[in-house]
């Protein structure tokens, strides 16, 4: 499918993201309080910005976001102690401000944007599948020849979004999302501190599995490393490390 360059009648009219963040929830697996993941919310952010676009954030519902802790720099793990960019939003008083009132999926005018980016964290993995109004709209930009981009845990969405056909949207595309290897890694961390038995897993199922069952061509560059593929005007990365990367498929997509 060739995209379609809605800039065409507008040239100087800047390109316009909608980026979609987890509402917080309850693991089922684990009875963590969950959420989106700052990295992959603020890096793709960043990278839109520096090329003057239009970005506006959005959740799956609507209403307060809250993150992943880990993914915050200043939490005590020290896990994301490095992750600059964040520390810049999280510190950036209007920045923040997004996060604490989104707008739901629902109110997303397609013919605004150019593109989609399903942020990821862990919430996504318990939420996604209720969605039904992000799954649409998901659909609906790809459809259009728009551009339809997730990102790690955020892949999640190709499980359940399925064209007009009622084939899944990912079947028969090259792509990538949280590999197995990395799910493994989680694991054995938390049964290794022992915040978690070894009976029980993080996530209740896993993307690369699921990306595969429903006829993907999925796949990934190795544990922890920043990874996106583009395949037309659908684009997906691997994991938190990979939110930048992400970005500039979609901005390579746009014809920039």
């Amino acid at each position: 499918m060739s995209l379609i360059n809605v800039n065409a009648v507008d040239p100087n009219r800047p390109k316009r993201v909608a980026i979609v963040i987890a509402n917080p929830a309850v693991s089922t697996t684990t009875g963590w309080e969950v959420g989106f993941w700052w990295s992959e919310l603020t890096h793709p952010y960043y990278e839109f910005k520096e090329r003057g676009y239009e970005v506006e954030i959005f959740s799956y519902f609507g209403g307060k976001c809250e993150a992943d802790a880990m993914s915050d720099p200043r939490d005590p793990s020290g896990y994301s102690a490095i992750d600059l960019i964040s520390l810049g939003f999280i510190h950036t008083p209007a920045l923040a401000a997004l996060v604490e009132d989104t707008r739901p999926a629902s109110a997303i005018d397609v013919d605004r944007f150019d593109a989609i980016v399903v942020a990821g964290g862990q919430a996504p993995m318990f939420t996604v599948e209720s969605a039904v109004d992000l799954q649409s709209k998901f659909v609906e930009f790809y459809e259009r020849g728009k551009v339809a981009a997730a990102l790690c845990h955020g892949c999640a969405i190709l499980k359940f979004a399925k064209i007009p056909s009622g084939e899944h949207l990912a079947n028969g595309k090259t792509v990538t999302g949280f590999a197995n290897v990395e799910e493994e890694f989680a694991d054995n961390a938390v049964w290794d501190y022992g915040m978690l038995s070894r009976d029980k897993h993080v996530m209740p199922w896993r993307i690369e599995d699921e990306l595969k069952r429903i006829g993907a061509n999925y796949i990934q560059a190795g544990m922890w490393r920043s990874f996106a593929v583009r395949d037309g005007n659908l684009v997906t990365g691997q994991q938190n490390f990979s939110g930048a990367e992400t970005a500039r498929l979609v901005i390579a997509a746009l014809g920039e």
